[in-house]
Order: structure tokens, then C-alpha cells, then sequence
């Protein structure tokens, strides 16, 4: 099973997006991957060391910092104590997935509802 790494906070400062943790972050690497959680209504983006991949978890309670940053630009972090990683590729890896989202009955129609309304609308 892979490793779910939980974000408790999200905060816009300094012209990033720092998503916080209490969970250990040491010696994973960005794999610049966004996937979808469509029964947990949830983001994953990946990250990965030696041996396997780790799921850091976007849940539906973020969202609005998500949409912030991705309109904005701005860069996105999870961190843990002292220890940051910058989640690189995140906005066009967003952006590719919410573009397969849209109207696609494969994510299911109540995530996918969710998603336009939320991320979608003009």
C-alpha cells in the first residue's frame, strides 16, 4: 500500500502556497504527477523515493487554496518541520487533469460535478 501523506493546513504566503504536514517528507522527490481520487473527492500528487511512490492528499477542504494558487501561479510546497519540497510541474499537471475531468462520466458524475462547478466555472 502506498504511503498517504495527509495536509492539516494550507496557507498563501509570500506569494506561495505552503500545504503543512506533521508527517516526514525527508529524502522524497517530486514525480510531477497529479492524480485523481474521485471516490474521495481528492487530488494526489506524487512523490517518490528508491522504492515507491507517496500520495500527498488534496482533499476537497483545500480546493480553494488550489485555485488560488493555480490562478495565480503560485509555487506549491508541502512542508513538515523544517523541511520543504516544492510540488514542480503542479499547475500544468492541475490544469491537464481538470481538462480530462470535464464532462468525463469516468471520474464519476458527482466528482465530476464537483470539480466543474468548483473549478470550471467562469
Amino acid at each position: 500500500m502506498k504511503k498517504k501523506i495527509i495536509i492539516q493546513t494550507a496557507i498563501v504566503t509570500d506569494h506561495k502556497l505552503i500545504l503543512e504536514t506533521d508527517e516526514s517528507i525527508t529524502g522524497l522527490i517530486p514525480s510531477e504527477q497529479i492524480l485523481v481520487d474521485s471516490d474521495n473527492s481528492a487530488f494526489i500528487y506524487l512523490l517518490e523515493d528508491q522504492e515507491d511512490y507517496t500520495y500527498i492528499v488534496l482533499a476537497e477542504d483545500l480546493w480553494s487554496y488550489l485555485k488560488t494558487a493555480n490562478e495565480l501561479k503560485l509555487p506549491v510546497l508541502v512542508k513538515s518541520n523544517q523541511e520543504q519540497i516544492e510540488l514542480i510541474n503542479f499547475h500544468d499537471e492541475l490544469e491537464y487533469i481538470l481538462s480530462n475531468i470535464k464532462g468525463n462520466s469516468n471520474y464519476g458524475d458527482e466528482f465530476v460535478t464537483k470539480v466543474e462547478g468548483f473549478f470550471l466555472t467562469v
